[in-house]
């Protein structure tokens, strides 16, 4: 019983900061996801986080300073205003990214990279202003009351014992995450827009030829995943930060973002479980007791990257066309060499 009990008491505490690890990958894999089924690879996921993330910050610090100078709460402004200014933002990211690749018809992977140095040069460059207009001692800025809104939870989750901590301790971010997760699976698979949109990125020239706009489902599929993408930005800085920016702060979840579409196959429902799989697997090694060995704690850090590698090895072996890429992944398409 002693070990069921302890075995329980570590699910309760670790499963919640898994799942609020992953929810940023699970936006940045969602959205990624949808992109690259219309033929579009997208490598500047984490640029595009994070611009949604800064953008959001500054729409926030704006709304801020309304309220310093003493002007009620707004329970809606508060929240609507850092989301739309991070939808806005990512709709900006996606719009570069859709005109260099789509109508120029650039290198997909040399856009998307210049995409990520540019969205975190933008956020860095932006964040440190605000920074400096807040006269801060430390290189962050806290937007405290905006965190508070964006972060507030079920109030009946704490009388749930273990359900409530497991289930119904996150914000309406979390939950909204999954949400659009199961419905991109739905659509993608399901309906009609959703086949011509695999048609896209499968075969454009065939997808053409059957009359469907693939101009038109390229940019909206890109601009709609960015802002998707963006909103893990704006959910790590409102939630999971507790509404605090450092400049350099993401570290590599945009990039496991893009791993975790391949990890699971293009499928954003199981991307839902995935990205909880690997928000844990980021998190682990502070529940793993390390003593003094540095060396051991780095390499369970790795954990994540190494389980990336082995699907990747595992996937390429299988050839399952179920498991591959859509054909025209990463490839611009030329309507005059149809």
């Amino acid at each position: 019983m002693g070990a069921l009990a302890s075995l329980g008491a570590f699910l309760v505490s670790f499963l919640p900061r898994a799942v609020a690890q992953g929810i940023p990958l699970l936006y940045g894999s969602t959205g990624e996801t949808i992109t690259e089924k219309a033929g579009n690879l997208n490598l500047g996921i984490p640029g595009i986080m994070y611009v949604g993330g800064i953008s959001g910050v500054i729409g926030a610090f704006l709304y801020e300073q309304r309220l310093n100078a003493g002007a009620p709460v707004n329970a809606f402004l508060i929240i609507m205003i850092p989301l739309v200014c991070s939808l806005l933002g990512s709709l900006m990211m996606g719009l570069i990214y859709s005109f260099l690749t789509i109508s120029l018809r650039a290198n997909q992977n040399v856009a998307g990279l210049s995409l990520t140095t540019f969205g975190i040069g933008f956020g860095n460059f932006f964040g440190g202003s605000l920074i400096k207009l807040t006269g801060s001692e430390v290189p962050s800025i806290a937007l405290t009351t905006t965190s508070q809104y964006f972060s507030k939870k079920l109030p009946f989750a704490d009388n749930l014992s273990w359900f409530g901590k497991i289930f119904l301790s996150y914000s309406f971010l979390a939950y909204a995450a999954i949400i659009i997760a199961f419905v991109t699976a739905y659509v993608i698979r399901r309906t009609r827009i959703g086949l011509n949109l695999r048609a896209v990125g499968e075969n454009p020239a065939t997808a053409d030829a059957a009359g469907i706009p693939v101009g038109r489902y390229k940019y909206v599929a890109t601009c709609l995943g960015s802002m998707i993408a963006g909103l893990g930005g704006l959910y790590y800085v409102m939630d999971y930060a507790c509404g605090v920016w450092s400049n350099d702060a993401f570290g590599d979840r945009g990039w496991l973002a893009i791993a975790l579409v391949i990890f699971t196959v293009w499928r954003p429902d199981l991307s839902v479980f995935a990205s909880i799989l690997f928000g844990g697997l980021y998190i682990l090694y502070l529940y793993i007791p390390t003593g003094t060995r540095l060396a051991l704690k780095e390499l369970y850090k790795m954990l994540p990257y190494v389980v990336t590698l082995v699907v990747l090895i595992i996937s390429s072996m299988k050839k399952k066309r179920e498991n591959q890429p859509p054909e025209g992944l990463g490839i611009p398409y030329f309507r005059e060499e149809r």
